[in-house]
């Protein structure tokens, strides 16, 4: 079956965007060791986590969705903000290759499609993917650092959407006093690490099984990547 043609938004994530963003963290909970949180969020449980990513400062929340099923959703319409007014069809831009995390692999790459299957069957509806900086620490001297993720929905693999996040991520994060990104993969990921590799990262060690979940132990590998002038 031919699938239908997408184009992406990407924007500062809302108040609308919580019950969509709850559910797809929920499946990488349930089905994956790339969180190692392991019972499922309820989106008012979820609020807190997202209030912390305001739309300007070093903590952000940016949201990549299909365009044909935002403006069905009341705060999600496009036109709204700067970045809403720029859509993105996958493949327009050279630099937005595939290999995203967790779900975005070159073997995948259907960059002019979408999956057949319509974005209001599943729990997250048109969300293709969100990617977020966060504290890496709370004491104080750690503020110039940040932790980096991205989670992209397992249909939206090959199309680009973690490689635009990030691409849109440390464009809004410029000008920050921000001096170094932190990223934690669980391994193996090889479609993780190429997308870090991309955007500069570098890894700096790793914590031999560090947590356990589906009955097994994981090793987290830290990547790092410079922010900012470098003194």
């Amino acid at each position: 079956m031919p699938k239908e043609p997408v184009e992406v938004q990407v924007r500062a994530g809302a108040e609308a965007d919580l019950p969509e963003l709850t559910a797809l963290y929920n499946h990488y909970i349930r089905e994956t060791p790339i969180t190692f949180d392991t019972t499922v969020f309820s989106p008012e449980q979820r609020r807190p986590w997202l209030r912390s990513h305001p739309e300007d400062g070093p903590h952000r929340l940016l949201v990549a969705r299909d365009v044909r099923y935002a403006e069905n959703r009341p705060g999600s319409a496009p036109g709204d903000t700067e970045a809403d007014r720029q859509g993105h069809r996958p493949g327009r831009d050279p630099a937005d290759d595939p290999a995203d995390d967790p779900a975005d692999d070159p073997a995948d790459r259907q960059e002019q499609h979408a999956p057949a299957d319509r974005p209001e069957s599943r729990p997250w509806g048109g969300l293709l993917g969100y990617a977020t900086s966060s504290p890496l620490r709370p004491k104080a001297a750690y503020d110039t650092s940040v932790e980096v993720s991205v989670y992209c929905a397992p249909e939206a693999a090959g199309l680009g959407v973690g490689t635009l996040l990030y691409k849109s991520l440390f464009e809004a994060l410029e000008g920050e006093d921000l001096h170094r990104a932190y990223a934690g993969i669980t391994q193996p990921n090889e479609a993780s690490t190429r997308l870090h590799t991309r955007f500069g990262f570098r890894p700096v060690g790793t914590y031999r099984e560090v947590g356990r979940k589906f009955g097994r132990y994981w090793d987290i590998t830290w990547y790092e990547k410079e922010l900012g002038p470098q003194v």
